[in-house]
């Protein structure tokens, strides 16, 4: 009979490309991961893997066993979910992944309403970009993850993830509170010989930006870059820059700049993805139901 641990190694090569990946992944040693696929072949009687460079490829018969692993894995962590269920108490550890707008403005009430409500249920955050947190998501590196769509940019779909709308937040033209070099800004277009500050290239916000900015026009001078929504918002208002900002970057602090709305009030929609081999555990269902009421108090 085939070792099941052995055949999540090769799953995982399958996902992570190296075997030095898959070792970092799963705690082990390079050699380790190494011996144990190794031992997997002399089971499966067939070449699994084979030299390509620094690198190693799989076989047709590997991607065979990759696709019964991945069926394997998914009804494990079903069995797992369905005996959580049976106990009289919410219990484990759910790994989450979230952007920073949402760490912000939903995490200190949701990580306080968990400890109060489910004291057993150990919660662990990370900051995470929702293309790359989906993505860990499937491969198993988080249980749950906060991601976010904007309009008319489809968010990263991944076999095996369910998906829940949490809320939405409209999208706002962000500038000084009197302009910049005492202009008046009244549209969208009226920015376009200012300077922009958005998020890094290969983020969904600063595709959509840039998007909108040529819908509008022009071409976006953007002259700083940054993921950190916080810095954005020092940048304008201290005069030197202009963004498209959601509203929820100002849940609990004032808003300290001028927001203008944009033609047809774009709204980007924020939503929970996990799993759908583990959707019903306890704890996930837990996590999702108390992120839900602080989502709708936010709104």
């Amino acid at each position: 009979m085939l070792d099941v641990r052995r055949l999540r190694l090769l799953h995982e090569l399958k996902i992570r490309g190296t075997l030095a990946e898959v070792a970092d992944a799963m705690k082990y040693s390079p050699s380790s991961v190494s011996q144990q696929l190794t031992l997997l072949e002399k089971e499966a009687g067939v070449e699994l893997l084979r030299k390509s460079g620094r690198r190693v490829q799989l076989t047709p018969q590997a991607e065979i066993l990759v696709e019964h692993a991945a069926s394997l894995l998914a009804t494990l962590e079903a069995a797992e979910t369905d005996l959580a269920a049976s106990l009289s108490s919410v219990t484990g550890t759910v790994r989450l992944a979230v952007f920073q707008s949402a760490a912000l403005a939903l995490m200190p009430d949701f990580l306080t309403s968990m400890r109060a409500e489910y004291p057993e249920v150990r919660v662990e955050m990370t900051q995470r970009e929702p293309e790359t947190a989906l993505y860990e998501t499937w491969a198993r590196d988080f249980d749950l993850v906060v991601a976010e769509q904007y309009p008319g940019h489809a968010a990263p779909h991944h076999a095996g993830l369910d998906r829940a709308t949490l809320t939405s937040d409209a999208i706002r033209l962000a500038t000084p509170p009197v302009g910049l070099g005492g202009e008046a800004i009244t549209s969208l277009a009226d920015t376009a010989s200012m300077p922009w500050v958005m998020e890094p290239h290969g983020a969904a916000s600063r595709h959509w930006a840039e998007q909108a900015c040529r819908s509008a026009g022009f071409e976006p001078d953007v002259r700083y870059e940054t993921a950190d929504l916080q810095a954005q918002i020092r940048l304008i208002e201290s005069g030197n820059a202009v963004a498209l900002m959601p509203d929820l970057v100002w849940t609990g602090r004032a808003k300290s700049v001028q927001l203008l709305d944009l033609d047809e009030l774009p709204h980007r929609t924020i939503f929970t993805s996990t799993r759908k081999a583990g959707r019903i555990h306890p704890a996930i269902l837990a996590c999702r139901e108390v992120l839900e009421r602080v989502a709708a108090a936010r709104s």
